[in-house]
């Protein structure tokens, strides 16, 4: 968790993907199930959840996924394209089989405040469970932030990261992204040091001392 750069109450979190896991084990049903998947696995905004068709999850030629994001469907302005996991793409391919959605119908039949009542339901008792205070901070452009660190982090470059998520200014996702890491990150450089690594620290061979006094006898620590 980080405070806001400009605000001063609330934080910005990032959920590992076990944690993204637990939040969408919480769902009470399908719906809620696939609105949490849109934000944690496609990087959609919350408006933007309650706004998709089911037309709008299409494939390519070689029958990936992908979701046609319109980010106004008024003026059909700012269009992109994230990809969409197989998991999602066949419940709503199944619902519209059964009859209980046409092309032209949204997934989520509920408000863009209906999401974030879902997910504050969730985190609410998964805080509840765990006892973890900071499951009280999640909103739901934190599954859009942790969705977009998880990917950078997994090598996926920049400029497309910025093209699925609909970033259009560089300088504002540089300074809220690429300074960013997400929590499996953390984790995988957090091993690369001996005395945080499983095992006894001591059992690690001493290196030699390399920093460079100053001229005052002092060690500088810049």
């Amino acid at each position: 968790m980080k405070p806001y750069p400009d605000r001063e109450d609330g934080k910005r979190v990032w959920l590992s993907q076990d944690e993204i896991e637990m939040v969408i084990d919480e769902a009470e049903d399908t719906e809620q199930e696939i609105a949490f998947k849109l934000g944690a696995q496609c990087g959609l905004r919350r408006k933007e959840i309650a706004r998709v068709r089911v037309k709008d999850i299409v494939t390519d030629e070689k029958g990936h996924y992908h979701l046609r994001v319109w980010e106004d469907y008024a003026k059909h302005d700012h269009y992109r394209e994230p990809p969409v996991p197989d998991s999602v793409a066949n419940k709503v391919e199944a619902m519209a089989d059964f009859g209980d959605l046409d092309d032209n119908d949204q997934i989520i039949d509920y408000t863009d405040k209906t999401v974030y009542r879902w997910l504050m339901r969730a985190t609410a008792r998964l805080e509840a469970e765990t006892g973890d205070e900071g499951w009280d901070r999640v909103d739901v452009h934190d599954l859009r932030r942790s969705w977009a660190t998880h990917i950078l982090g997994q090598g996926v470059l920049p400029s497309v990261v910025m093209s699925w998520g609909g970033w259009k200014d560089w300088e504002t996702f540089r300074r809220h992204y690429l300074g960013e890491f997400s929590p499996e990150v953390l984790e995988r450089e957090r091993e690369k040091v001996e005395f945080y690594a499983d095992g006894d620290p001591l059992d690690a061979q001493p290196t030699a001392n390399t920093t460079v006094p100053t001229s005052g006898g002092h060690y500088a620590d810049d």
